[in-house]
């Protein structure tokens, strides 16, 4: 029996070879340039990650801005503190496969919660801001794997006809117009 008349052959793919998620909340400590009297708002933006497979986790890097808009002065004048926060996390591989061939991998991670504030609050010394952040990741890792498939040795089926002719009829409701009448002429050149 030759190669080709093998009952099953290997296809070498890429596909995801492994699967992991991680939810974070993480306490943040403000140091604002005046002694606050009471929050008035807290957000979050400016948020940049990036992601690398380490050993069995990926490590999943970033950074934030918080933004706190509070009064001061015994509620008499009004300022924004900012603050640039970086972060690692270490999200966990929950599905591996082990049938992956190689080291070189690629790897998505998608913020399913984008960074945002929970809670904020002035700390009980009251001269820091306190502030409650969650964020939350799902990654994926994408390598070349292995896969095992059956061959039929009859090959495809005669239903499988993939040779097949348009008509005039398959494209009528097609809309084409899609300048009006006057703008054509109005750009036109004698």
């Amino acid at each position: 029996m030759s190669f080709f008349e093998r009952e099953y052959r290997e296809i070498i793919t890429k596909a995801v070879c492994g699967k992991g998620k991680k939810f974070v909340e993480a306490t943040h400590t403000i140091s604002p340039s005046h002694r606050p009297t009471s929050i008035l708002g807290c957000w979050v933006i400016n948020h940049i990650y990036n992601a690398k497979k380490k050993g069995e986790h990926v490590e999943v890097s970033g950074s934030y801005d918080i933004n706190v808009w509070y009064s001061y002065n015994d509620n008499t004048k009004t300022e924004v503190v900012t603050e640039r926060v970086n972060y690692c996390d270490n999200v966990p591989l929950v599905v591996k496969d082990d049938n992956c061939i190689s080291d070189h991998v690629e790897v998505i991670a998608k913020a399913v919660q984008q960074p945002n504030c929970l809670e904020c609050k002035i700390a009980a010394q009251g001269q820091k801001i306190v502030v409650e952040v969650e964020r939350e990741f799902i990654v994926d890792v994408i390598g070349e794997t292995k896969l095992c498939v059956r061959v039929d040795p009859d090959g495809c089926d005669d239903d499988c006809d993939f040779d097949f002719e348009l008509s005039s009829d398959d494209f009528s409701g097609i809309e084409t117009d899609f300048l009006p009448s006057s703008s054509s002429s109005s750009h036109h050149k004698d």
